[in-house]
């Protein structure tokens, strides 16, 4: 993730780990089960979109929401990888930060573990 988005996680309150590439991003994922992992599609030695796969197929993390974002026109990729939301760079902080909160409430409504 971008330093910018990071920047606007961090500044709405939210706790950011940040990673350099994909197979370090999904061990850390399995390690610490967050509630949603943000990625882009191009990055390192895992690419977002598989990484959105593996961590959709692994029974341990499937219930992390994955949000992917990219400069590529790859809103329907995204979905077949089973991302959770998909947004196009540049990213408006306002429409991260709402989509972030969005997909937290819906899995809080849906009965999902939210608890730190």
């Amino acid at each position: 993730m971008p330093r910018l988005e990071r920047y606007f996680l961090e500044h709405a309150g939210f706790n950011v780990e940040f990673t350099k590439d994909g197979v370090t991003a999904l061990a850390r994922a399995r390690e610490l089960q967050p509630k949603i992992l943000v990625t882009e599609i191009l990055v390192p030695k895992l690419d977002g979109l598989s990484l959105c796969r593996a961590i959709k197929a692994d029974p341990e993390t499937n219930k992390i929401l994955v949000m992917i974002f990219s400069h590529l026109q790859a809103e329907d990729r995204a979905g077949e990888a089973g991302a959770d939301a998909f947004l196009t760079k540049p990213l408006d902080e306002a429409l991260l930060i709402a989509t972030v909160e969005k997909l937290l409430e819906s899995k809080k409504s849906a009965g999902g573990d939210l608890e730190d």
